[in-house]
């Protein structure tokens, strides 16, 4: 089983601020610090630091190169990532607050230039029994979807940023489905409060997502799973929060490398919850994500 990773790759722009700026507000920065994120490079920084053996596709400009000498120093086969000279990678520009959460500005660039050629020549591949992680910050997530369904491959989804797109994708073909409230409140039409009513919402969204686990992750409250007969909810790790970019991404590492290496889903849950404390307790994205030695012995 082999395990692909089709997403953006971003240069992290993050200012740490007193708080987030408002409409109409000039706000002075104390620091501009400048890391390796993307939701698909994080992710697969995640998926390689907990123990599995990963490829990443996606696309850059020829000002990320330095993009991919980082993945491969993590682990990370990067044959399938295109260089675009003509377009820039793209950015993310983050607030990092007093409390440590983030406020993020995400610009495409490269990321939103995948065809279906390149999709075809890399799911090529893969095959039966694969797994495929995606994430809303690349283009052709449908096409992506209904291809790796039909070569019998699982699929993870983060529908992150949640866009009105989201809701015309083919979600019968994914099998994990990773959100936080916000996104699982979006999706809902705010019918159900995730925050209030977690596992409640998470069912709702299997209902209407039949074929999907549901991973529903809560920030400080924990995490939520719920499929066609299991409903547990895990307990955050209390820890002193310094930044939580990348937290759901290492959370959805952790839990799908527990999962495929055979642990149970509560385990798995444990497993993941301990990985984004640890994240959440250092600054950047990626940079965050704790090796799977060390999660293990919190375990």
């Amino acid at each position: 089983m082999r395990v692909l990773c089709f997403g953006s790759l971003n240069i992290d722009y993050t200012y740490t601020v007193p708080h987030f700026v408002g409409a109409g507000e000039t706000l002075p920065a104390a620091q501009l610090r400048v890391f390796c994120g993307g939701k698909g490079l994080n992710q697969s920084v995640a998926l390689s630091r907990a123990g599995l053996e990963v490829s990443l596709a996606g696309a850059i400009g020829e000002d990320g190169r330095f993009l991919l000498e980082y993945l491969r120093g993590c682990g990370v086969d990067t044959r399938y990532v295109e260089v675009l000279p003509e377009l820039r990678t793209g950015h993310a520009i983050i607030q990092n607050d007093a409390r440590g959460d983030n406020c993020i500005l995400v610009y495409g660039g490269a990321n939103k230039c995948t065809t279906r050629e390149h999709a075809d020549r890399v799911l090529a591949k893969f095959g039966a029994g694969d797994l495929l992680v995606l994430q809303n910050e690349i283009n052709e997530l449908g096409y992506l979807l209904q291809t790796a369904a039909a070569r019998g491959m699982r699929v993870a989804l983060t529908p992150a940023p949640l866009t009105e797109s989201v809701r015309e994708l083919p979600l019968h073909c994914v099998d994990y489905l990773f959100l936080n409230e916000v996104e699982a409140l979006q999706l809902l039409d705010g019918e159900i409060d995730p925050e209030t009513e977690p596992l409640r919402a998470a069912s709702e969204l299997r209902r209407r997502y039949t074929s999907a686990a549901v991973l529903l992750t809560l920030g400080e409250r924990g995490s939520v799973y719920v499929d066609g007969g299991t409903q547990l909810r895990q307990q955050a790790v209390p820890v002193q929060a310094v930044d939580s970019t990348g937290a759901g991404d290492t959370y959805m590492g952790y839990f799908l490398a527990g999962r495929l290496s055979g642990m149970e889903i509560a385990r798995a849950m444990r497993f993941a919850s301990l990985a984004a404390a640890i994240a959440v307790s250092r600054p950047g994205a990626s940079s965050s994500v704790p090796a799977r030695d060390e999660v293990l012995a919190g375990l």
